[in-house]
């Protein structure tokens, strides 16, 4: 882990957070119905912590090594236009994803859970993992949430980006009456 002083830094420059579904997004378990029909549960917190800091100008995308209708509606409804999945090369996927953007590898947080993330994740200024990732995951990571994957994990680190960045108190003043 590295000192308070330099995750603040990374988490400062940080213009994009992109995250992994499985164990990020939500608690990593697969349900599927009677049909074959994939199933998957999403966390309120973390989808209006992503609303929240998309408003304060940080881009959201998706990366996963998954296809799922369930996904894109998700994606859809949180306004994240940049979704890709199923791919395992996560990497490759990123650089495809930020080809017509500006925008350099130190100033993206990312949070992934399982091997397939690593890559990545040794290559952006902020790697974060929630505590229920793999061992090597969490040990490259700048940051673990104290949060589980599909437990609030995303809004902690959407909530500590805000407030690292001085946009928390304006994304949370409309609910507080304060405008």
């Amino acid at each position: 882990m590295i000192s308070e002083d330099a995750l603040k830094s990374a988490l400062q420059k940080v213009r994009w957070l992109v995250l992994d579904v499985d164990g990020v997004l939500t608690d990593g378990k697969l349900y599927f119905d009677n049909n074959g029909n994939e199933l998957k549960t999403f966390n309120t917190l973390d989808g209006h912590g992503i609303k929240m800091l998309q408003s304060s100008g940080v881009r959201v995308a998706i990366i996963t090594g998954r296809r799922s209708s369930v996904v894109e509606r998700r994606a859809h409804d949180l306004g994240i236009t940049k979704l890709i999945q199923g791919r395992e090369d996560k990497f490759s996927a990123l650089q495809e994803l930020l080809a017509d953007e500006s925008c350099r590898l130190e100033d993206i947080a990312y949070i992934g859970d399982d091997y397939p993330d690593l890559l990545v994740m040794t290559r952006i200024g902020c790697p974060i993992a929630p505590p229920n990732a793999a061992p090597p995951v969490r040990e490259r990571a700048l940051w673990i949430t104290h949060a589980r994957g599909g437990e609030g994990a995303v809004r902690e680190a959407c909530d500590r980006i805000m407030q690292v960045q001085g946009t928390f108190d304006s994304a949370l003043a409309p609910y507080i009456g304060e405008q």
